[in-house]
């Protein structure tokens, strides 16, 4: 018998898994945007396009000749893959054996796309080339949990175990929505869509009398087993997944992809088919997909018996302080003030106050996301919040809301930000939005927190967002007085957090975080909030220096800047905790004021 490798070895091999799972998964997007946009021909040769390397400039030539790209670099990540899979970890099947069968699959894959250009699309191949697609991504994303999984522990049992009618339900739901969306592309590709105009009746008939009527009555049929059988997952999971956090964490993601995926399917179709929404209707059905795999692999792994669910079920909740707690995980304080900034920036880049749905939108959007990123980062961090005075009381060091639940929650509100901005705003503010949450739970929370003294220098980048959602939303792009309010937040946050660093700093020592006060002393902590504080004036002056703004804002930000100054002055000249948490009231005040101003000067213009 061969030696099973290390779990460090493992760990090696796991990020080729992922290369090769994220690049399927965009092989698939793309083949769907090529598929919805009717870009397949945009090439009708292969594997030139037109016969030239570089193709012309056509929307959907380049288009067609990206997903050939992004097929080109998948297929000699997940053949290597399948190689080293197979010479060193040959003893852990489901690592190994896996991307060995989608190498095999990606074959016929590729087979397919070809026969799919040369024969000008057929609605047959066109799902056939998909279910294979999604078997692709299926297999490689079951070899990368495993993987991952048996990097945390390396003692589990090479086989997965469904022993309870929750661990089935995964597996069924699986299935059901392999069908969905396999028969969503034969809807689409034999022009099926509109077959059936009443529901749940078929033009007021019980049975179809077309063959295409019959496609999209299957299709309806399936897509109606597959929401309760998601739906149950869901509810199933909340009350017997409670303490298992990837599994309460996948049911949840499951469930919301399932529904945003029905969401965007609506909204495109009244807003006229725009390009981003076929694309990211495409890029959610794979994500319906892809979770509903995770799943399964994790219920798998979790190995679960009926008495084990049914301890997680006979836990007591208190429903009215549950909700204060999950309410409590998103720091509404702090959203408040993220919101001002948002809604600064969507009054300054128009020039006006923006439509109320526009604004509602943007703000719940904006809302959903911050308090989100808020509530992932106080799992991450619930070791080190239960060493700290001032958050050892917060939810889940204090043992009222469970570990998964906490997760759960929060990547569940970051999911559905993401959507509502996307379906009711537009796609660079949901650009914006993602990057923020990203930004703050995996550069700040995950990489820099607990091991860099400039963790709150860099990090600051992610509160400075919001301006920038807000702009995008009311403008549709991004100009230099937008970059100029992201610099004034990213400048404003380190001598914010650093007063608090001073103050807390047996909080912070005691818990390993390297506060610059922890690492390197309060002396040289002062004296970089002095300088911070006279950088962030600057630049908040830079506005009217280039004729951004009016008197008004000018009259203003000097008054603030003063204010601000002074407070960090005193810092900079004292010793003790009163004047550092002075100028951290001070600067958080000065921040809502400064974006007042703001708006304020672009609704009544007064010219310097």
């Amino acid at each position: 018998m061969d030696k099973q490798p290390s779990p460090l070895i493992i760990g090696k091999y796991r990020y080729l898994l992922l290369t090769a799972s994220i690049l399927t998964f965009l092989l698939i997007v793309m083949g769907g945007i090529v598929r919805v946009t009717e870009s397949g021909l945009g090439c009708p040769d292969w594997p030139t396009c037109f016969g030239q390397i570089i193709p012309p400039p056509q929307f959907n030539s380049w288009i067609e000749y990206t997903h050939r790209l992004i097929a080109a670099l998948t297929s000699p990540v997940i053949l290597a893959a399948a190689i080293v899979g197979w010479r060193k970890y040959r003893s852990i099947r489901w690592v190994s054996r896996p991307p060995v069968y989608a190498l095999g699959f990606l074959v016929i894959e590729i087979t397919l796309g070809a026969i799919t250009v040369l024969t000008e699309l057929p609605p047959e191949i066109v799902a056939i080339h998909l279910g294979v697609a999604l078997t692709v991504l299926g297999l490689l994303l079951f070899a990368t949990v495993n993987a991952f999984t048996r990097r945390q522990d390396s003692a589990l049992p090479d086989r997965l175990t469904f022993r309870t009618p929750f661990a089935r339900l995964t597996l069924w739901t699986l299935a059901a929505i392999f069908c969905l969306l396999v028969s969503g592309a034969l809807v689409a590709g034999s022009g099926s869509t509109t077959a059936c105009t009443g529901w749940p009746l078929c033009n007021g008939m019980l049975l179809p009398v077309s063959l295409q009527q019959w496609i999209q009555m299957a299709h309806r049929l399936t897509v109606g087993l597959s929401s309760l059988l998601v739906l149950a997952q869901v509810v199933l999971a909340w009350r017997r997944q409670r303490s298992k956090t990837t599994v309460l964490t996948g049911a949840t993601v499951l469930g919301l992809f399932f529904v945003a995926q029905a969401f965007v399917g609506a909204l495109k179709t009244t807003e006229g088919f725009p390009v981003f929404l076929l694309g990211l209707h495409v890029a959610t059905a794979a994500a319906v997909w892809a979770a509903a795999v995770v799943m399964v692999v994790l219920t798998g792994l979790a190995r679960r018996t009926l008495e084990d669910e049914e301890k997680d079920e006979a836990l007591k909740i208190n429903g009215l302080q549950r909700l204060r707690d999950l309410f409590s995980m998103t720091r509404p304080i702090v959203v408040l003030l993220l919101l001002v900034t948002a809604y600064s920036g969507m009054v300054v880049g128009a020039h006006q106050l923006p439509s109320f749905g526009l604004a509602f939108w943007t703000l719940v959007g904006g809302a959903l996301a911050a308090g989100g990123a808020q509530a992932i980062n106080q799992y991450i961090d619930r070791d080190i919040d239960s060493m700290m005075q001032r958050t050892v009381q917060r939810p889940l060091p204090a043992g009222r809301v469970l570990p998964a639940e906490g997760l759960a929650w929060g990547l569940g509100l970051c999911v559905v930000s993401f959507y509502v901005v996307a379906g009711f705003v537009n796609w660079l503010a949901a650009l914006l939005v993602l990057a923020g949450i990203l930004y703050y739970v995996i550069l700040y929370t995950l990489v820099l927190k607990r091991t860099s003294v400039q963790n709150i220098v860099i990090g600051g980048g992610a509160g400075a967002l919001p301006p920038l959602v807000g702009w995008a939303a009311a403008t549709g792009g991004l100009n230099m007085e937008a970059l100029i309010l992201f610099a004034m937040i990213f400048l404003w946050t380190p001598p914010h957090f650093w007063a608090l660093a001073i103050v807390r700093l047996k909080d912070y020592a005691r818990a390993g975080v390297p506060m610059l006060p922890v690492v390197q002393g309060e002396a040289v902590t002062r004296r970089w909030i002095m300088a911070y504080a006279v950088a962030l004036v600057g630049v908040s002056l830079l506005l009217p220096f280039f004729g951004f703004t009016g008197l008004i804002y000018l009259v203003l930000a000097s008054v603030l800047g003063i204010w601000l100054i002074y407070a960090a002055w005193k810092v900079w000249k004292g010793t003790g905790n009163k004047v550092a948490w002075s100028l951290y009231r001070t600067s958080s005040m000065y921040l809502a004021f400064l974006f007042a101003a703001l708006i304020v000067d672009a609704l009544v213009v007064i010219p310097l």
